[in-house]
């Protein structure tokens, strides 16, 4: 067991040799969470750089399906990876989580979730796993209880017999208003290896637009749940606000944050998220251009997207629309407004239905998780299901 004072020197150590080794590189790698490191000890929110760090995508883009990694899955929602490339799913409605390993599809049951109770849209929904997680095999969920939303942790031993797995779940916020719709739901590690988090407003509207509320925004928050220091408001987990119902989160190669949410009745967005911005709900939806709010990158007729996860991989944003039955692909040029490099693409329309979570894989690879046993969708045999899908 380390004192604090060894923990603390370690800690400064880490973040030397991080600023050197960053004073060094040319360019950013992958976001966290997607498989690459961060600067150890990082309270600041990530800057993306102004520079063209990264290579650019083509206008045009490609998905080839290369597996069906694996079926059966009840009501699926988070998805997160493992060290090694195994998965963990959850299970909104059963309140479970499973590992599937990476190659082969084979399913180890972790455990239940104590105290998730799911209705309507709520449930047992985000996953993430610590950037600290080979020291101390915390999982993290966001899920729905009688009273409210919360995010817990849990210590994942592997050791023990499967189903028995979860250690008790630790509360690092709880309090997030609840509703039968619009819970918000997802969670993710930054490049900071902060945690966000994005709420719904629950159907009360006046909920996105209250600063002191958490209900329709993206939170960051320290691995214990605590404020950032150089959160936009001091003491406040809000990042941003005017939110109908985050659902994804993903930082690209500049360390850029990007969330897609639902629309009303006319228009889903992607949002390029800076901190501190209002992002118009319920006063503006779609691109408006009124003084004050931000308007999205990119917008869709809510009947071709209804957005749920997002992921990034090579140089594009990936977005799983539920409604829509289709994935997006939104190629990025790296300028300074957030602007596409094109339009965006959508493939696999219709052919496996509710598309739920996306994942980067690695490389040039996407898991994608179908939603077609929420209560929403036309299952068919063996959905709901987890695919390997090669993109460009």
């Amino acid at each position: 067991m380390q004192t604090p004072a060894l923990r603390t020197g370690v800690v400064a150590l880490c973040a030397s040799v991080s600023l050197l080794l960053s004073a060094c590189s040319s360019g950013d790698g992958p976001a966290a969470g997607e498989g690459a490191s961060s600067p150890a000890g990082a309270t600041s929110a990530p800057a993306a750089s102004a520079s063209p760090s990264v290579e650019l995508p083509p206008a045009k883009g490609s998905v080839e399906v290369v597996k069906t990694l694996a079926d059966g899955l009840a009501s699926p929602w988070g998805l997160a990876a493992l060290p090694g490339g195994d998965l963990l799913v959850s299970s909104r409605d059963e309140a479970t989580i499973v590992r599937i390993d990476g190659e082969s599809g084979r399913k180890t049951p972790l455990g239940s979730v104590p105290g998730v109770a799911p209705a309507g849209e709520g449930g047992l929904l985000g996953l993430a796993v610590a950037p600290t997680f080979g020291a101390d095999h915390l999982i993290y969920a966001y899920f729905t209880t009688e009273s409210d939303n919360r995010i817990v942790r849990l210590q994942y031993d592997e050791k023990k017999p499967a189903g028995q797995q979860l250690g008790a779940p630790d509360t690092i916020l709880r309090g997030i208003p609840k509703g039968s719709v619009h819970n918000g739901g997802r969670i993710a590690f930054g490049p900071d290896r902060m945690l966000y988090a994005g709420t719904g407003e629950t159907g009360d509207t006046g909920l996105a637009q209250d600063r002191s509320s958490p209900a329709g925004k993206i939170l960051r928050m320290t691995p214990d749940g605590e404020p950032v220091h150089g959160n936009p408001e001091a003491d406040s987990l809000v990042y941003s606000y005017g939110h109908r119902n985050v659902q994804g989160l993903a930082w690209d190669g500049r360390k850029q944050l990007w969330a897609a949410e639902f629309g009303q009745n006319t228009w889903d967005e992607l949002n390029r998220i800076e901190p501190g911005r209002n992002y118009g709900w319920p006063d503006v939806e779609g691109k408006k251009g009124e003084s004050g709010f931000v308007d999205p990158v990119a917008q869709w007729k809510t009947s071709e997207a209804s957005p749920s996860g997002i992921a990034y991989v090579e140089g594009s944003v990936w977005m799983a629309g539920l409604g829509g039955e289709r994935l997006w692909r939104i190629p990025l040029s790296g300028k300074a407004d957030g602007e596409p490099l094109a339009a965006p693409q959508s493939f696999l329309e219709g052919k496996y239905g509710r598309l739920r979570t996306v994942l980067a894989a690695g490389g040039d690879m996407l898991w994608l998780v179908t939603s077609n046993t929420d209560g929403r969708g036309s299952p068919k045999s063996g959905d709901d299901r987890i695919l390997l899908l090669k993109v460009r």
